[in-house]
């Protein structure tokens, strides 16, 4: 479990470290799980005490929105007073999101030729 949990670190303090090293605009957690991704993909399979530290950390997700839960009561006055700006910024954000993914999802269905088989 202890090896497990290290892998994981590691992973995370590579990415932020690339991060940092190259300027990337990229979070080093995202770098460092491409990287764990690259890393699983060469061994072929996932261990299993990192399939069970995974599955325990995925179990107890919803603790780690506790520190941005108190973080957005800590600035209620401030969300108050934006809003507006922040609630064009979720619905924007999500639109763009969906137009992406199914512009995404159409470009790889013509690609690959699904979208032949159906008609």
């Amino acid at each position: 479990m202890i090896a497990a949990l290290m892998a994981l670190l590691a992973c995370q303090v590579a990415g932020e470290l690339v991060a940092r090293l190259l300027g990337l605009p990229i979070p080093g957690p995202v770098i460092g799980t491409i990287l764990m991704f690259a890393l699983l993909l060469a061994r072929g399979k996932v261990p299993g005490a990192l399939r069970d530290v995974a599955r325990g950390l995925l179990t107890n997700l919803s603790l780690l929105f506790v520190p941005a839960g108190v973080g957005i009561v800590q600035h209620l006055d401030r969300i108050r007073g934006e809003w507006v700006g922040i609630l064009a910024a979720l619905v924007g954000s999500t639109v763009l999101t969906m137009l992406v993914a199914v512009f995404v999802f159409r470009l790889v269905s013509r690609l690959s030729g699904a979208d032949r088989e159906d008609a």
